[in-house]
């Protein structure tokens, strides 16, 4: 029914990875693998550098070894990235979830033998690094070797380490496994028919309320039903956590967060700031207005992501999106266009909707010596189209960085938001472009922002949730209304008074990937949208050798520090008013919808 309307979507070719699992390409990998870690534990560990050696003998030694860990880094993100690509289109197939198991189970054991490395890399004194960071053979890792050094305090001793490891795949990867299959796998029943919980959270966007209800209670019944398991992986999630915390002696929840993100928590907390303190101006003001908008006193749970009256809700077909998304490529720049047609041209996505195929959407950049893949649901709506133009803007991120090899590609979360919201941004303003009427201008402006009331006032105040729900379970275990309660709360703080939440919305936190899989990763959202706010707004005041500051930006991944990277746009991050001029395009565009309502 749906590729009916759609057309036919497409699903991705993993054989630039493997033919097939198990195939002789990929067994000779996986030994090779074995080897390599095998020589090059043999060779350095505890041995990287040369005692008393002449300072260029130890930096052609530490160089060799950073080009073999690459190597094996690469080697082993391409096993690991085809066992997980091939296992997240189908995670109800038995076959393809042990030939997942067993691949992350064996790879675990093989990366165990390395994980001695950066340990030992920190063992080193500041005068021998420095001195080894002088020469142009390894200045290009500084970045690298200066965020290995953030973790220093946080390190145990080698054996522990690989006890955590090794444990991972039976505790946090373990219900991280759980959550993904529980959700992949749940059913909804409306009106008669199955549906996927995919397929009936798209309901939520029928122009028709008794569709939209029907849909919110089916899914939230079927999320109640299974709310003693999500509250049991939420406390083992929390408690594994909160254990890995204490020992790596990290004073709050999110700390391990903010580093990884190479982020200094004040800024952070500027930003939570200066969106709570926006909240009355953004989300509560344009629900208000939506209400207005929908003939209504006020929103129901169900209403929230509703389309506005009249607005054609006809499906988007597959082809339309692509030529859309590259369309308002071509127009920012050439090049970044043609990298999205790559993924088209070289079937790197799949948006077909297939049971037991996850649910949302995301780029996985594999390896640097291959190319990413894009996931998506796609079922025909404007917001699939964002969410087709977000996941390319990653692949582009992921495309342009992989020059920089495996250490320094890695682009912290926060960045890592930066060029998939400008590809939103990017398509909503073709969009717009091409609107006939002043109604198709107002529901295109209504849909963005909502779109980023969604990735800033939303993921803010998940982000709220997330601290509450683990600052509360260090004093003890959390029943389902405890996590109820606290989702209720920061919802309503967020919403605001012109949504009224149905009963059954305090389960919906439940199916949230984010908490599960990557705690407080979610405020990266906010960081990005209102970061590409600014980065746009130079855009529209100068265009002028933008386009090449941008792609440098994106080419640069995890190498230098974000104060660095939006130095060339004159912003600042650190400045607190950052925030507050990030957040005035959405109370602008705000404005702009009252005086056209």
């Amino acid at each position: 029914m749906l590729q009916k309307k759609v057309g036919k979507l497409p699903e991705w070719d993993l054989s630039d990875l493997y033919d097939a699992p198990e195939s002789a390409t990929f067994n000779a990998d996986m030994e090779q693998l074995k080897k390599s870690v095998h020589d090059f534990e043999a060779e350095f560990k505890k041995a990287i550098l040369i005692k008393d050696a002449p300072i260029s003998e130890n930096v052609k030694r530490l160089k060799r070894s950073i080009d073999l860990y690459e190597n094996i880094l690469n080697l082993m993100g391409k096993l690991s990235g085809f066992a997980t690509l091939h296992h997240v289109t189908a995670t109800n197939d038995p076959g393809r979830t042990k030939f997942y198991g067993d691949t992350q189970v064996k790879i675990t054991e093989i990366s165990n033998k390395i994980i001695f490395y950066e340990l030992e890399l920190n063992s080193l004194s500041e005068k021998v690094l420095g001195k080894l960071m002088n020469d142009k053979e390894l200045a290009p890792y500084k970045a690298w070797f200066d965020n290995i050094r953030k973790y220093k305090p946080h390190q145990l001793s080698n054996e522990v380490e690989q006890i955590l490891h090794d444990k991972s795949m039976t505790s946090f990867s373990a219900w991280n496994r759980l959550f993904d299959q529980t959700i992949s796998n749940m059913k909804v029943d409306i009106d008669g028919e199955t549906r996927s919980l995919e397929e009936a959270l798209n309901y939520l966007l029928s122009p028709h309320e008794k569709e939209r209800k029907k849909a919110f209670l089916g899914v939230t019944e079927r999320l109640k039903e299974n709310i003693p398991l999500f509250t049991h992986i939420m406390n083992t999630i929390c408690q594994d956590k909160s254990i890995s915390d204490k020992w790596r002696k990290y004073k709050y929840p999110e700390q391990s967060r903010h580093l990884a993100n190479n982020i200094e928590p004040e800024v952070v907390d500027a930003l939570v700031d200066a969106v709570e303190r926006n909240y009355a101006n953004t989300s509560h003001r344009y629900y208000k207005i939506k209400s207005e908008m929908l003939g209504k006193k006020y929103l129901e749970s169900w209403d929230r992501n509703a389309p506005l009256p009249d607005t054609n809700t006809k499906e988007i077909k597959w082809n339309d999106a692509r030529d859309i998304v590259i369309d308002a490529y071509e127009e920012f720049s050439v090049d970044l266009a043609k990298i999205v047609k790559r993924f088209f041209d070289g079937r790197w996505i799949d948006a077909k909707i297939k049971d037991g195929k996850v649910t949302g959407a995301f780029a996985h950049p594999v390896t640097t010596d291959t190319h990413p893949y894009i996931l998506m649901n796609y079922q025909g709506k404007p917001r699939d189209v964002m969410t087709l133009a977000h996941e390319l803007g990653h692949g582009i991120h992921q495309v342009l960085a992989s020059d920089l090899g495996p250490l320094l590609s890695d682009t912290p979360l926060t960045l890592a938001e930066t060029a998939s919201v400008f590809g939103e941004m990017l398509t909503y303003r073709k969009l717009i472009q091409n609107t006939k009427n002043e109604f198709e201008r107002k529901v295109l402006l209504a849909s963005k922002i909502e779109d980023m009331i969604n990735t800033v006032i939303r993921q803010i105040s998940f982000f709220k949730f997330e601290q509450l729900v683990h600052q509360s379970r260090k004093d003890g275990e959390l029943t389902s209304e405890d996590l109820n309660d606290i989702w209720l709360e920061t919802q309503k703080n967020s919403l605001g008074p012109s949504i009224k939440l149905d009963k059954m919305h305090k389960y919906l936190w439940s199916y949230i990937p984010h908490f599960i899989h990557s705690p407080f990763y979610v405020y990266a959202y906010a960081f990005g949208d209102c970061l590409v706010n600014s980065l746009y707004s130079v855009y529209e005041k100068d265009r002028s050798g933008f386009v090449t500051k941008y792609t440098d930006l994106l080419a640069s991944g995890g190498s230098k520090h974000h104060k660095e990277l939006l130095q060339p746009f004159n912003l600042d991050a650190t400045d607190p008013s950052f925030w507050n001029d990030g957040i005035s395009l959405i109370t602008g565009m705000i404005d702009d919808l009252e005086k056209i309502n």
